[in-house]
């Protein structure tokens, strides 16, 4: 760390730097309780749509046994053929939004499949789309937890680091003037009177 300079020049710097930190200040902390907001809300977005996806699971095991008929739900039935997201910001935050989720359902013959399995194939596509809706409101989360941390750390510098510093270095070059500007005016009177002196 530098070595503080007692100058005037140097108390200006430290005056303006004191203003610039007490000016971002509020900023940095109204940032940080809107990322702490946005946190808490993408929070409770992500637990009503497990709660969706459990719900849709129960209705599923009231006649989940039907899936255990061999050959009738296979893995090749229902692919996802693209995830579309856009792009969003919260704060300062560049964030991907969830839009939809396609699906690609393989053709069977409806009079050689059960009944229930349009219904399988629909309840299964909400389930993979609030999955992948709840992936990327996670990313969100990751996102918006990883600005939150840096924004807490630059209000804990300013506030009890950089201000109460460049205010302590204030007061130090203040005390420093004012005392050369006392030993000046003692430094002024003496010579004045030794002044007198000799010519007295």
């Amino acid at each position: 760390m530098a070595k503080l300079k007692l100058t005037k020049n140097e108390l200006k710097k430290q005056k303006d730097q004191l203003k610039m930190f007490q000016r971002y200040l509020p900023t940095l902390m109204l940032k940080k309780q809107q990322l702490q907001a946005e946190i808490r809300s993408v929070e409770m977005k992500v637990e009503e749509l497990h709660a969706e996806k459990e719900r849709i699971d129960q209705s599923f095991k009231s006649w989940i046994g039907v899936f255990g008929e061999k050959g009738v739900f296979t893995p090749d039935l229902l692919k996802i053929t693209k995830i579309v997201a856009g792009e969003g910001n919260i704060a300062g935050v560049p964030i991907p939004v969830f839009e939809s989720v396609e699906f690609e359902v393989a053709p069977y013959d409806l009079l050689k499949k059960p009944l229930w399995l349009d219904k399988a194939i629909e309840n299964l596509k909400k389930v993979l789309a609030l999955d992948m809706e709840v992936r990327t409101l996670e990313e969100q989360q990751r996102r918006l937890n990883k600005e939150l941390r840096t924004t807490t750390q630059r209000v804990n510098l300013f506030e009890k680091i950089k201000i109460p510093e460049s205010k302590a270095n204030i007061k130090k070059i203040q005390v420093y003037l004012g005392d050369q500007q006392t030993a000046a005016v003692v430094r002024g009177k003496i010579s004045k009177r030794g002044l007198e002196r000799a010519a007295g």
